[in-house]
C-alpha cells in the first residue's frame, strides 16, 4: 500500500485542544456539544472550520490553522475560544481541559451520533465507552517524507518529558489513582493506540498499514492512534502524548517545546546526523514512569541505561533548544515550560486544591474552569 506524504513548510505548527463542557453549578459534565456547535457554525456551512465535534457530547475541540509561530497559534486558538464562550456563557456551561474529569462517571456520558464513533464503540465495548479523556495534539511540519520516521523515533526520547509536563489526570471516578496521568494508561487500551512501532523505512510503515487494512483493524490511516505518529495528509509529525492542558499558556509552552524539538531534529538530519533512539522497552518503561510519577519520574536516557530526574533533563533541554527557539520566534513560549515547573503541572495543582478544600473535587473542577479563563494562579 502506497502512503503519500505531502511535505509541509518546515516547522509550521498547529494544535488541537480538547475541551470538556461542564455545568456551572454542579461541575458535572454536560452533553451539550451539538447545541454549541450549531450556534458557532457560520451561516450556510456544515460546521465551523476550527470548532469540531468529538467522541462524546460533553466535548468539543478547537483547532488552529497552519501557523508559523506559537504566538500566532495562541492567537488563533484564543479567537475560537472566545467564540465558544459567547455561546456557553448564557447556557450556564463552563469549559476546562484536563486529562480526565475528576468525578463524572463514564457510563453516564452520551456518544456523538456519527458512524465512525458508533463503529469504535461497537468494536472496543467496555474500554471504548470508558474513553472519558481529553488531550492536546501538536502538529509540526516536515519538508521531506524521509524525515518522518527518524523524527518520530527521536521524539520518543522526549515523550516522558512532554507527558510529565502535561500530566493532568490524577483522578478517575472521584478517586485519586496515585498516577499523574491516568489518561496515558487508559488511552493505550484501544486497538492501535499507545506507543508507535519503530520502523526503519517508510516501506515498513506502508506494509504495516496494508496489514491493518487487510485484517480489518482499520479503515483509515487516522485510526492509528499512536502517541506520536506521522500525519501524511498534512505533512506533519503529530505529537499526541499530552493530557488536556488547562491554560493557553501551557498549550503554548508544550507547542513551543514540540516545535523546537522537531526543528532541531530536522536540522540534524540535514547535516547528515543519525538521530538518537531508545530501545522500545526503555520507551515503554519511560511512559509508565512519567504517567505514574509526573515530574518526579526518573527517566532512562539511553540504551546503556543511564537515568536522570526528568526535571533536570528538561532544564538542560530548554537551554540547548534556546537558539532554535529564537530562530522560530518562540523563545518566550519555550521558557513558559519553566512556569509549569515552578507552579507544578496540573496534576499537582489539582491535588493541592483538593487538599485545601478537604478533598472537594468540585473545587478542583472550579479551579480548572478558572484556569481556563484566567491562566495559572501564581
Amino acid at each position: 500500500m502506497r502512503i503519500d506524504f505531502t511535505p509541509s513548510r518546515r516547522s509550521t505548527i498547529g494544535a488541537e485542544w480538547e475541551l470538556a463542557l461542564v455545568d456551572r453549578r454542579s461541575g458535572e459534565l454536560s452533553s451539550v456539544a451539538e447545541r454549541i456547535l450549531d450556534q458557532v457554525r457560520p451561516d450556510g456551512a456544515a460546521e465551523h472550520p476550527k470548532i469540531k465535534q468529538e467522541l462524546l457530547l460533553n466535548t468539543i475541540e478547537v483547532i488552529s490553522g497552519v501557523c508559523t509561530t506559537v504566538a500566532e497559534l495562541k492567537a488563533d486558538l484564543t479567537e475560537s475560544l472566545d467564540l465558544v464562550h459567547q455561546v456557553t456563557d448564557p447556557l450556564g456551561v463552563e469549559l476546562f481541559s484536563a486529562g480526565t474529569h475528576p468525578f463524572s462517571n463514564w457510563y453516564q456520558q452520551k456518544v456523538t451520533d456519527k458512524a465512525r464513533y458508533a463503529k469504535l464503540i461497537d468494536r472496543t465495548q467496555w474500554w471504548g465507552r470508558q474513553m472519558l479523556i481529553y488531550g492536546v495534539h501538536v502538529h509540526v511540519g516536515l519538508d521531506h517524507r524521509d524525515k518522518a520516521l527518524p523524527v518520530l523515533d527521536a521524539m520518543l526520547n522526549y515523550a516522558p518529558h512532554l507527558q510529565a509536563l502535561s500530566a493532568s489526570s490524577p483522578y478517575w471516578g472521584a478517586e485519586d489513582t496515585g498516577y499523574a496521568s491516568n489518561r496515558a494508561l487508559m488511552f493505550q487500551q484501544l486497538p492501535t493506540a499507545g506507543l508507535p512501532f519503530q520502523f526503519a523505512e517508510w516501506g515498513e510503515l506502508e506494509q504495516y498499514v496494508a496489514d491493518m487494512f487487510t485484517t480489518g483493524v482499520i479503515d483509515h490511516f487516522s485510526e492509528i492512534r499512536w502517541d506520536i505518529r506521522p500525519a501524511p495528509q498534512f505533512g506533519t509529525i503529530e505529537m499526541r502524548v499530552c493530557d488536556g492542558l488547562p491554560t493557553l499558556e501551557e498549550v503554548g509552552a508544550i507547542s513551543a517545546l514540540t516545535q523546537c524539538l522537531v526543528e532541531d531534529f530536522s536540522t540534524r538530519l540535514d547535516d547528515g546526523e543519525r538521530l538518537p533512539t531508545l530501545p522500545p522497552w526503555h520507551v515503554q518503561e519511560n511512559k509508565w514512569r512519567a504517567a505514574r510519577y509526573g515530574i518526579d519520574a526518573i527517566v532512562i536516557l539511553d540504551a546503556a541505561g543511564r537515568e536522570r530526574l526528568v526535571t533536570d533533563d528538561i532544564a538542560d533541554l530548554l537551554d540547548r533548544l534556546e537558539p532554535v527557539a529564537r530562530r522560530l520566534e518562540c523563545a518566550a513560549e519555550l521558557r513558559d515550560v519553566e512556569t509549569i515547573l515552578a507552579c507544578g503541572p496540573s496534576y499537582l495543582r489539582q491535588r493541592a486544591v483538593a487538599k485545601q478544600y478537604n478533598g472537594s473535587l468540585k473545587a478542583v473542577v472550579a479551579s480548572l474552569v478558572a484556569e481556563m479563563r484566567d491562566g495559572i494562579a501564581r
